[in-house]
């Protein structure tokens, strides 16, 4: 059981939007779907969700087109919010659980069990336009499965929200994961993706340029990451000798180096100990998400996600 996605294109007039994306999501998993403004994110989802038709290519959930399966099976939450601003907030919950087929009574339930673990059940009957924007996030999101579909699509879920609610977010997600529901979600938060994501894929100007199970993608650049601290006072030049290492990220707690593919990461931990200081921490781990994004998409892509990612209100 699975959502594979395969060999989709699309072009607007000139632009190719979507040029041969191709990645399977495990069902009962989440997904990080990752890549700088304008790579392709957005129109995949819309694609699989039948938004916007491919020109050539399909995408499948458990073998049939993702077009044959009820609506109810989906739920999409648009990186731009969808409320009715003027409409109390629990009235357009029920409005959109009915949509689905849902009673008043059970969306109305359903409704005031998500307000109150968000944290806003006391804005209920409050208009959408008088909530943080913060807030309104939260509401789309329970918009958003309200009517339990077995797979959400998610775009930016975790904008404009306070480091308290991207917890309460997280563990949502983690929730429904656990429930077998199947999460796919774009972020420029790679530290998010990499703590929640069972799989991830990269897009890079519309073509996947790597993807699979997190760990197999976090391993794919060949090279390992070593963090090192010793008693010494901060000087890095015997790092910085050594054949095959770039000191990464210089720090006064720890020191991070990245060592390239095929050489040996304990050669570190000899020359450490060859200065005669006490060691003090040595650690030998895989490359971050944000490690392979910059490698195989590149450093200036990564400085342009950053300055593009919205501002985090509460």
């Amino acid at each position: 059981m699975s959502l594979v996605i395969d060999c989709l294109t699309k072009r607007f007039g000139s632009v190719q939007a979507l040029d041969g994306v191709t990645f399977t999501v495990p069902a009962g998993g989440i997904c990080g779907f990752l890549g700088a403004n304008g790579a392709g994110k957005t129109t995949t989802m819309r694609v699989v969700l039948g938004f916007l038709r491919a020109d050539t290519g399909q995408a499948t959930w458990n073998g049939r087109d993702t077009g044959l399966w009820p609506r109810r099976t989906w739920g999409y939450m648009p990186e731009e919010r969808g409320l009715y601003l003027r409409m109390p907030v629990l009235d357009q919950l029920v409005f959109y659980g009915s949509l689905y087929g849902m009673s008043r009574r059970e969306a109305r339930r359903i409704a005031l069990d998500w307000l109150a673990r968000f944290r806003i059940a006391g804005h209920a009957d409050r208009r959408a336009e008088s909530l943080a924007k913060g807030n309104q996030q939260k509401v789309q999101f329970i918009a958003t499965v309200l009517h339990d579909p077995d797979v959400l699509f998610m775009d930016e879920p975790f904008s404009g929200l306070d480091p308290i609610n991207v917890a309460l977010l997280k563990s949502a997600f983690l929730e429904l994961r656990d429930r077998g529901k199947t999460l796919v979600f774009s972020t420029h938060q790679l530290d998010q993706a990499e703590e929640l994501c069972d799989s991830v894929a990269i897009i890079d100007h519309g073509r996947i340029v790597t993807a699979g199970p997190t760990r197999e993608v976090k391993r794919s650049t060949g090279h390992q990451v070593v963090r090192v601290e010793t008693s010494a006072d901060g000087d890095l030049a015997w790092l910085r000798s050594l054949p095959h290492v770039t000191v990464t990220r210089p720090g006064e707690d720890f020191t991070e180096v990245r060592v390239d593919a095929g050489s040996d990461p304990q050669a570190v931990l000899r020359a450490a100990m060859a200065q005669g200081d006490d060691i003090l921490r040595f650690e030998v781990a895989d490359p971050s998400l944000e490690d392979v994004f910059v490698e195989r998409v590149g450093a200036l892509d990564l400085e342009e996600r950053v300055l593009a990612a919205p501002e985090v209100r509460s």
